[in-house]
């Protein structure tokens, strides 16, 4: 436990009691003879995404400085390590270790990234929800080893399986009740215990696919970590320790190390907690921050292997409580020697992989990037890429299924384009879930419902260039009972090819099959009708930049405001 006011309570009745033995110390040297504490550092990380080459564009730097690839990664590791005392190191991951990789690692369904990770000596990690991204079954053999069921062993090589734990307290297989993992460990240093519980994010269901998630229940991560601390509690365990793939997101004043503002399903998550819990290693948000919630250590190390979250704990050797607790989120950096071993994984990957990932699949004529432009105070407007995307999916489907408009979850859109030629390795990198594409047919009225939702679910649909609407920042928004009951869509403002629509017709509207079946939020979605499923979306992606090269960002002026067209 580390609860100050009850730590000071305990020590003084010691006092008390060793004072009516008259063995109380009363020299220096009788009170240095005491045990000093057990130093504990953790070496934290989160949503790696398999990224083991140096991620490109703005997702390749932080804090001003480049920096990830996990040559580097496991180099800076290394010398931390070193910089403490080797045996009291623990290394730790707070989820999304793999899902929306780069080629290099999804080619092999992760695979590389696992290894990567176990040799760079990390040693428990929470399941993210993007471990979910090909099921249950399959998370099981990222942890337990053998060859991908279809592909088989797809290096030649047999796969062994991570040589770290994974952990999920909160994620239930709904026909026992018993969670699918393990939800916690314990790691014992010098005698005393560390307990970590891994936590995966309660909203997995709504932002992964149905079939990744299909059999499973997750619960609240405040409950649930309160629920396992009492058992570590019962097992003499009184550090604890939660790995949580959840988090928030500080003011943009604050730096790498700083917690301005902090804001996020965190605060409240930490504010629940029981207080025995004593840190916080968070994820899910790509988000730097290193803070003090409710007198708990709360940390993040943003994403893609950029940052260590270096955790220095100090643990009284008798009662196993945390003393003091101290984060430093440290850059990891290229300016450092790069670990032969993972260049060597690196390379034997990339040879097996072959020219696919060079393959020259288009051009474009200046950097594309994700980034949302913002609208009356917040990012939810269009994004250059978005709509890029959203143009892609309508091409492929236009012709083929009679499709009139498109639309693109912002989630599914990873990276930005650079200038220049187009492997086809980037793209994959822009799209890399494998999404099949899905046309189906909405009314007009169930049209404007789908748009009122993204007010609900805060998230923005990015439109194909058919959609042009207008946005009130006055109008009312719905619930998520009742999304349709929202004001936001200026009624009569909504377009598909230049013709206002009808709340009684009939259109037929591409998206992938992630938001038609009700992902992110977009339930909506789910009432429409003749659904067809098409081509994969990177498919639709690579033969779009193939057929348009050179290719430049869309304008963003599908999705306007009343500031900008005043009501007639």
């Amino acid at each position: 436990m580390s609860v100050p006011g009850m730590r000071r309570a305990a020590v003084g009745l010691t006092a008390l009691a060793v004072a009516a033995l008259g063995a109380v110390a009363t020299t220096g040297e009788q009170a240095d003879a005491r045990p000093k504490p057990v130093d504990v550092t953790l070496l934290a990380l989160n949503d790696f995404h398999g990224n083991l080459e140096p991620p490109s564009g703005s997702s390749g730097t932080i804090a001003g400085q480049t920096a990830g690839g996990v040559e580097y990664l496991a180099t800076h590791l290394a010398e931390l390590r070193a910089a403490a005392k080797k045996k009291n190191t623990i290394t730790v991951a707070a989820g999304d270790l793999i899902g929306a990789s780069p080629l290099l690692s999804a080619a092999f369904h992760d695979e590389p990234t696992i290894e990567a990770l176990s040799m760079a000596g990390l040693d428990y990690a929470s399941v993210g929800n993007h471990e979910f991204d090909e099921g249950a079954a399959e998370l099981l053999r990222i942890q337990n080893g053998g060859c991908h069921p279809v592909d088989g062993c797809a290096d030649g090589t047999p796969y062994r399986g991570a040589g770290f734990k994974y952990l999920s307290a909160n994620a239930f297989k709904t026909a026992t009740g018993k969670p699918l993992m393990a939800p916690y460990a314990i790691h014992k240093v010098q005698g005393v215990k560390v307990g970590f519980i891994g936590m995966t994010l309660e909203g997995t269901p709504q932002i992964v696919s149905q079939q990744g998630v299909a059999g499973l229940t997750f619960a609240d991560e405040a409950e649930t970590a309160n629920r396992y601390a009492r058992e570590l509690r019962r097992k003499g365990v009184q550090t604890i320790v939660v790995l949580l793939h959840e988090g928030g997101a500080q003011a943009a004043t604050g730096g790498i190390n700083d917690c301005v503002g902090m804001t996020g399903p965190i605060v409240d998550i930490a504010n629940r907690m029981d207080p025995s819990i004593d840190v916080v290693v968070s994820g899910h948000t790509h988000q730097a921050y290193n803070c003090n919630i409710n007198g708990k250590l709360v940390t993040s190390a943003s994403s893609f292997g950029r940052l260590v979250t270096d955790i220095d704990l100090k643990i009284d050797r008798h009662s196993g409580d945390v003393i003091s607790a101290a984060a430093n989120n440290v850059v990891v950096t290229r300016d450092v020697a790069k670990d032969p071993k993972q260049t060597a994984l690196i390379d034997r990957y990339k040879t097996v992989l072959g020219p696919v990932a060079d393959r020259q699949v288009g051009e474009t004529t200046e950097a594309i990037t994700k980034t949302q432009e913002t609208l009356f105070g917040t990012t939810l407007g269009e994004s250059p890429l978005g709509n890029l995307v959203a143009d892609a999916q309508l091409a492929a489907t236009d012709d083929e299924q009679n499709a009139v408009a498109a639309f693109m979850n912002p989630g599914g859109v990873r990276a930005d384009l650079n200038a220049g030629p187009v492997t086809y390795g980037e793209a994959f990198t822009v799209q890399p879930f494998a999404n099949n594409l899905v046309t189906l047919d909405l009314t007009g009225a169930q049209l404007y419902c789908v748009l009122e939702q993204q007010f609900v679910t805060g998230r923005t649909l990015y439109p194909s260039s058919t959609v042009g609407y207008v946005v009130d920042p006055a109008g009312a928004t719905g619930t998520a009972a009742d999304p349709c009951a929202g004001t936001r869509v200026v009624r009569g403002s909504l377009t598909v090819g230049g013709t206002a629509v009808d709340t009684a017709a009939t259109y037929r509207v591409t998206v992938n099959n992630f938001l038609a079946g009700g992902g992110d939020g977009f339930s909506a979605l789910t009432g429409g009708t003749n659904q067809v499923t098409g081509l994969i979306d990177l498919d639709a992606l690579v033969a779009y930049l193939t057929a348009q090269s050179p290719v430049s960002a869309p304008a963003l002026d599908r999705i306007r405001t009343t500031a900008e067209v005043p009501a007639a």
